[in-house]
């Protein structure tokens, strides 16, 4: 079933459409108390140290190369975006029915498919994440081409070259790689208490792996990553019940409302970063788009924009956000708590404990 949905979302062009496609599947076979109860605790394990690995791969050392002298200004973006995220989704972790973790968590502007694999973990609802996630990653998506002819003016009939691909590892080393870097990386992780260290343990061995130069070409299967991507899907999609279900509804504009205002304030820094790096205005609003990464390279191709600088700024904000947002959305629970000691405790309470409440 998740097959026969995935395939027509991937030819609309739909990103992660096995992700989307298993939430949706997922939620259908829950409400229809069709379904298994969850996805077993190993199994997300596994998907998401694939996953973990597949984000690292996309790291590459000469693309880095490129921000040269535009680091700083490159970085000081990145976080400004992750700082817009966490105050977005701290104002929608004011609903009774979110947490400020659930809502940081939601509204972090990178890397939805590894965020929503680690929410559970880190406390939050993957739900409620799974599902505005990947709204802001098809508004900004659908947004793109609009956005880039009306206001940018953008010519799509030039073609940059595209980013040099290096050559891959046959697929038994890439395969033993893998696994190597699946099990020290989630083992190691939980041994220094990293947050999603099943996902972030992997990844940043993998990033070690890809910018000293040793990855050796690795890659991972697109079964693979289509099998992680079903999993995480499934594990979201099958906790849904009717309630649930209409509360994130209930949520839904105010989360559309901040996704907008995300997307605008972006925009501005796009400004910021296309005048110090001496890129065009259409270079800068790609360099910092908050999403759809893979629409933000076909754009550039199309448009002969700076492609290599701009996909080595996407990469630099996905992993600050994968690496930093949950310690910032923790942050953000913290801080929440401390101002909400005159609350009734029965609420505090309730909203420590996002699944029960949305059950």
């Amino acid at each position: 079933m998740t097959v026969g949905v995935t395939v027509p979302l991937t030819m609309l062009g739909v990103p992660s459409a096995a992700l989307f496609a298993a939430l949706a599947v997922g939620i259908a076979l829950a409400l229809m108390g069709a379904g298994p109860e969850r996805v077993p605790r190993k199994l997300g394990l596994a998907a998401q140290g694939v996953l973990g690995v597949y984000i690292g791969t996309m790291v590459q050392q000469d693309a880095l190369s490129t921000l040269s002298g535009d680091w700083l200004i490159v970085l000081a973006v990145a976080v400004g975006t992750l700082l817009l995220s966490v105050i977005a989704g701290a104002l929608l972790g004011m609903r009774r029915d979110v947490t400020p973790l659930t809502g940081s968590l939601a509204l972090v502007a990178g890397g939805a498919s590894g965020l929503v694999a680690i929410a559970r973990e880190l406390g939050g609802d993957d739900r409620v994440v799974a599902v505005v996630q990947y709204l802001r990653v098809g508004l900004v998506t659908a947004s793109m081409p609009v956005v880039v002819t009306l206001i940018y003016h953008a010519d799509r009939g030039h073609h940059a070259s595209e980013v040099t691909e290096t050559a891959s590892a046959p697929w038994y080393l890439s395969m033993a790689m893998m696994a190597g870097l699946i099990v020290v990386g989630a083992l190691g992780g939980r041994l220094i208490r990293l947050p999603g260290a099943g996902l972030l343990g992997p990844l940043a061995l993998t990033v070690a792996l890809e910018i000293s130069g040793l990855s050796f070409g690795l890659t991972v299967p697109t079964l693979l990553v289509q099998a992680g991507y079903v999993l995480i899907g499934w594990q979201a999609g099958l906790a849904f019940t009717r309630e649930s279900l209409r509360s994130v509804g209930r949520l839904l504009p105010a989360a559309l409302a901040l996704i907008v205002f995300i997307g605008v304030a972006t925009a501005g820094l796009g400004v910021v970063l296309a005048h110090v790096a001496g890129l065009t205005p259409l270079e800068g609003y790609l360099a910092t788009s908050p999403g759809g990464v893979y629409a933000v390279l076909a754009t550039a191709v199309e448009t002969g924009s700076n492609v290599t600088f701009v996909i080595a700024a996407q990469v630099v904000r996905i992993l600050l956000m994968l690496f930093a947002a949950p310690l910032l959305a923790r942050g953000v629970v913290w801080a929440s708590r401390r101002l909400a000691r005159d609350q009734s405790r029965a609420i505090t309470e309730d909203s420590r404990d996002p699944i029960r409440v949305a059950d």
